[in-house]
């Protein structure tokens, strides 16, 4: 095949080392390669060595696989100075039998040298930074939800009802029961008692919910869990503020997705973090739906389509585009996405819906931040109103289910 770098050099990075292969032109012996493999440990020093190294043979492109994250100090020690693609590793699988670290960097290397190896989205150092406060955010946020779960749990233990009569058992209510529980009160009509606002009109079936057989075993429980909400809750607001300030220079893109039905602020900073803003990066809507997961695969062999599931894609971005679709589904008919959802899910299925709606999602997003406009809204009737007929039709077979005959007259139009 035709070389397109004839100075390359891959990486197979461990956690401990990593083996560098530089493939050059061999002098003298017309069109054969030179392969060299070298060694090296996987500290700054050792990676300023490597660095010196692949700088004196003139290396022109250097390649490496996105494994776990230890390609990340070498990434960022190389890029200042040197062409560097991070690649997925499903794109560039080694051969069968020849699944050693060294026939690994060999074969990267080979693969990039002709130019058959796809570059990974890797952002700026502001952008990373962004994503890594994102991130732990919603990793915090998650395990806030699990130690909720478990309190929840140790209250059934006890025969607690809390949560089958109150939406939320840490709201100013719960915790206020929680806390006399705790301290040691166990009257179902005092800790009813403490119920606050449109609780108080619940105060019957509370007085039921809780009662039970509340220990002090629970209670030492109860108490750590409640305790590590509680840093959880701290640490995830300072986050929230750290991540304020330095989504300052994108204030003008928060408040155009803001307009998106069910992107909330919270959504709005993880697609900020995770595309860095930028859709140059991006030829159209559809390149960034197949990054981020949220488009059907294709699977064709031989004529048959078969299954068309989505690829694994960018799970954080996922994650905040399924927030964010749940949200516009409940919207009813007065948005796009609500009554678009309605329309997809008895035929698709919830699931499937929601994946569609995600798509819609990216899709306005892709060209809101490209064209540096905001959220239009087609309306909940843009459907009936693309295709009068069809709605016509599905009321008149609703009304005929039901044993009803109808018919449609046109208004008539004002003098």
């Amino acid at each position: 095949m035709e070389l397109l770098h004839d100075r390359c050099a891959a990486l197979d990075i461990g956690k401990k080392d990593l083996k560098a292969c530089v493939r050059t032109p061999n002098p003298g012996r017309g069109r054969s390669r030179r392969q060299e493999t070298r060694t090296f440990a996987t500290t700054t020093n050792a990676l300023l060595e490597l660095r010196d190294w692949l700088v004196t043979e003139k290396v022109t492109l250097v390649v490496m696989e996105a494994t776990g994250d230890y390609w990340r100090g070498a990434f960022y020690l190389l890029e200042d100075c040197l062409p560097v693609i991070l690649v997925n590793a499903a794109h560039a699988k080694g051969l069968p039998g020849r699944k050693t670290d060294v026939s690994d960097a060999a074969w990267l290397c080979q693969l990039g040298e002709c130019g058959l190896l796809k570059a990974s989205f890797v952002p700026p150092e502001p952008i990373r930074h962004l994503r890594d406060l994102t991130r732990y955010r919603t990793t915090l946020t998650a395990d806030r939800t699990r130690e909720a779960q478990r309190l929840e749990k140790e209250l059934e233990d006890a025969g607690i009802k809390l949560s089958s009569v109150a939406t939320d058992i840490l709201g100013v209510s719960g915790r206020a029961m929680l806390a006399a529980l705790i301290n040691g009160e166990r009257d179902p009509d005092a800790l009813a008692g403490l119920a606050k606002a449109r609780m108080r009109s619940k105060i019957p079936q509370l007085v039921q919910a809780l009662t039970g057989s509340f220990s002090e075993h629970h209670a030492f429980l109860c108490r750590l869990h409640l305790e590590r909400i509680d840093q959880l809750t701290e640490a995830i607001a300072e986050l929230s503020t750290r991540i304020g300030e330095e989504m300052r220079p994108f204030a003008r893109q928060l408040e155009q997705l803001a307009t998106v039905p069910g992107v909330g602020r919270t959504v709005a900073e993880v697609i900020i973090a995770e595309t860095g803003a930028d859709m140059t990066r991006f030829p159209t809507a559809g390149h960034l739906a197949s990054w981020a997961g949220v488009c059907p695969g294709h699977h064709e062999s031989a004529g048959k389509r078969k299954s068309g599931k989505t690829r694994h894609g960018n799970h954080w971005l996922g994650g905040a585009l399924g927030t964010a679709a749940m949200a516009a589904a409940r919207t009813r008919d007065t948005t796009y996405l609500g009554a678009r959802y309605r329309r997809l899910a008895p035929r698709l299925g919830k699931k499937k819906a929601l994946v569609a709606i995600e798509h819609s999602i990216l899709t306005a997003v892709w060209h809101m931040l490209r064209n540096d406009t905001d959220y239009h809204d087609l309306g909940g009737d843009y459907f009936a109103r693309r295709d009068p007929e069809r709605a016509l039709r599905r009321l008149t077979h609703q009304a005929n289910t039901l044993g009803y005959t109808v018919r449609f007259d046109p208004i008539p139009e004002a003098a």
